[in-house]
């Protein structure tokens, strides 16, 4: 019979850590949390100083009375749950809910499911950080209380099945924020020009960009200041100035954290948050490897750190020098984590074993697993290798006082390069022509000048709306991927072509969320509510004082927003529009992907048609009206009621005026109006 009792969360690392313990020790999962507030009620008792009110998990009774069975055999109960704030959590749950003994129960902790790591763990056995908990504690209550107030009231001024939440509506305010911005953006006008030159006693062309005027830089903002130039530069003869040979270095990155684990594996494995998220745990719980057995191939995967393991850092180096040579190890300061607060003790997300390479599991993991397994193996051990170094040559071309220059480099040494590289890292590795001196004597063989337009900001990714959520310290590791799933489950936001868009639903929720909830989408007050919870991490504020700050305001904000939002209803606003099934004038309803039509009569006839809202303006191409369409998932756009025949669209509103410069149709951008046609450029004040 078995003396301990050891309790994780998923059977997956149960299996993993049985292979580790041997007979004396039985190994259970939880499944997940035992206990949580109930569904159908707020579970806070208000009155009570925010006391929670926790109940067990509907269908967890059959696990309980295992556990409580397995608990009276044993004489010691390891609760072994993930090394963070949530697993922490449930390690309390447990322990309330099997009623453990103090004195027998201890926790565990473990950054990777190693043999080593399991067994120094049960050596350092700790009682339950209640600090962990009750910083787990507040956010839950924060998110519960902001959800169980503000969701009621989107049901009633909007419809049913909507919901707020404390970091979801302020990812929803972002991505808003920044559709408005691209909405408004005005572009500005600006020209390019290249000169081609031809060096004797060379075959190859010299190309080199314009500067401006001597030292200073000049930006070409008309044709007019174009042609200006190209007439100063008539006849002008040309002569190198100076020929400049320099050494730079480019450092590794640092390992994998969660946020910038996500973002690298949308960029290059074009992985959605949830999906890098789900493989990265099958990985860490345990994979079975051929000729190894069930191994937890990567370190935890939620963790705001780049720390490394002196450990790790040593296998790591040595392994660096026995496959790429000595050379290519990285100095000791190499790989340092910045000084920024990190939430937990956890290391930077790296490989359990780094002889395990990527060839050596490849055909123990599935196509996805071996990809994401790739690229962290291979970002570890790039970050412990030197600097790539690189010779860059700069050439600087005048002719009649205008400057022009060109430049080239090449790796002179690979350094982590050798390893991994990303997108940012992908540098032409060209040389200049090899007997270029100042002396080299040019003839110009032609000037190239292009016009161009600046761009609007890009539109938000799941790996960039990450980026900026972790910038403004809003939500944590753990929160990333599940703000984003909701976000999309709630269809205020569609993602194409990797791009997050608003939908229509997502405008008029955050509209709400501004004009009645102002503070709870405002990023300054979301980044310092969790700033609190690392406070109440620390043990420096106490759990209950951020609640009791928190929950009086967030009421007043509610019986405020009952009142005065009354008008934001969605009404049945009736039409012209006849049912052909009983003959009444169709009304406009609101679905989860927008506006429809709908019989008035509903349930007895259920007949629906599509909502096209004209928008009062002629199609420029056939002249019939413009109306709102939809795409597939629910990106609104402008196109003619006349589709497919006419294939007229446009993501911005078109106007009723016409370009007085090329006839055609205008763009409404916030206060202006804007040509559609990028090369006349034409900007006027939208009246």
């Amino acid at each position: 019979m078995a003396k301990n009792l050891v309790i994780v969360e998923s059977p997956a690392k149960a299996k993993t850590i049985k292979k580790f313990l041997g007979t004396n020790y039985e190994v259970m999962a939880s499944n997940g949390h035992v206990r949580d507030l109930p569904k159908s009620q707020l579970g806070i008792d208000v009155n009570n100083d925010y006391e929670p009110k926790y109940i067990t998990i509907r269908g967890k009774g059959e696990l309980l009375a295992k556990l409580r069975k397995e608990v009276k055999k044993a004489n010691k109960v390891y609760l072994a749950t993930d090394p963070d704030r949530e697993g922490e959590a449930i390690s309390w749950h447990l322990f309330q809910t099997l009623k453990l003994d103090k004195n027998s129960t201890s926790r565990i902790a473990f950054n990777e499911i190693t043999k080593n790591a399991v067994k120094n763990s049960i050596k350092q056995a700790r009682d339950i950080d209640m600090n962990l908990v009750d910083s787990q504690q507040t956010r839950r209550i924060l998110d519960r209380m902001v959800g169980y107030s503000i969701s009621p009231l989107l049901w009633a001024k909007v419809k049913r099945g909507l919901s707020a939440g404390r970091v979801q509506s302020v990812a929803l305010r972002i991505i808003c924020d920044r559709e408005e911005e691209i909405n408004a953006f005005v572009p500005e006008e600006y020209w390019n020009l290249e000169a081609t030159f031809q060096v004797k006693g060379d075959k190859h062309p010299l190309i080199a960009k314009f500067n401006g005027k001597g030292n200073n830089k000049m930006v070409i903002s008309s044709e007019e200041e174009m042609n200006q130039i190209l007439k100063d530069l008539e006849n002008a003869s040309y002569k190198i100035t100076e020929i400049k040979k320099s050494e730079r270095q480019k450092k590794a990155h640092l390992p994998f954290t969660t946020s910038t684990l996500q973002q690298e594996a949308a960029k290059t494995l074009n992985f959605s948050t949830s999906k890098t998220m789900s493989l990265a745990q099958q990985l860490y719980e345990g994979v079975d490897v051929k000729g190894h057995g069930t191994v937890g191939l990567i370190t935890y995967l939620r963790t705001d750190s780049v720390r490394i393991s002196d450990e790790a850092d040593t296998a790591a180096r040595e392994f660096i020098g026995e496959t790429y040579g000595k050379e290519f190890i990285a100095g000791k300061e190499e790989g340092k984590e910045s000084k920024k607060r990190i939430q937990d003790a956890h290391e930077a997300i790296r490989p359990t074993y780094v002889t395990l390479t990527p060839v050596l599991v490849k055909e123990s993991l599935s196509r996805d697993q071996f990809r994401l397994y790739q690229l962290i193996w291979k970002r570890f051990v790039a970050s412990r290798m030197q600097p790539a170094k690189y010779e860059t040559t700069t050439v600087k071309i005048d002719g009649n006082g205008y400057r022009f220059s060109t430049s080239a480099s090449k790796i002179i040494f690979e350094g982590y390069m050798s390893v991994y590289t990303t997108d940012e890292d992908q540098e032409q590795n060209k040389t200049l022509l090899k007997d270029l001196s100042e002396d080299s004597e040019l003839i110009l063989e032609e000037l190239n000048n292009s016009q161009h337009f600046t761009q609007p900001p890009a539109h938000y990714t799941e790996a960039s709306l990450v980026k900026t959520l972790e910038e403004w310290g809003i939500g944590r590791p753990s929160t990333y991927a599940p703000t984003i799933t909701t976000i999309l489950a709630r269809r205020y936001v569609v993602k194409e072509n990797k791009n997050l868009y608003v939908t229509e639903l997502g405008e008029i929720v955050n509209n709400i969320m501004k004009k009645a909830f102002s503070s709870i989408v405002d990023v300054n007050f979301t980044a310092n509510l969790e700033s609190l919870l690392d406070s109440v991490e620390d043990g420096t504020v106490n759990w209950k004082t951020v609640i009791r700050n928190f929950y009086p305001d967030l009421e007043e904000a509610v019986k405020l927003a009952e009142k005065e939002l009354e008008e934001i209803k969605i009404e049945d606003e009736e039409t012209d529009v006849i049912c052909e099934e009983c003959g009444r004038n169709m009304v406009i309803k609101y679905g989860p992907h927008g506006k429809f039509l709908g019989c008035p009569g509903f349930p007895d006839c259920r007949n629906t048609k599509p909502y096209l809202e004209k928008i009062g303006i002629p199609c420029p191409i056939c002249g019939k009206d413009i109306v709102i369409r939809k795409t597939k998932k629910g990106r609104k756009y402008y196109g003619c009621e006349n589709n497919p025949e006419c294939e007229f669209m446009t993501w911005q509103k078109p106007s009723k005026e016409k370009c007085p410069k090329c006839g055609g149709y205008m763009l409404e951008k916030g206060t202006k109006l804007v040509c559609n046609d990028e090369k006349c450029g034409y900007v006027a004040v939208n009246k």
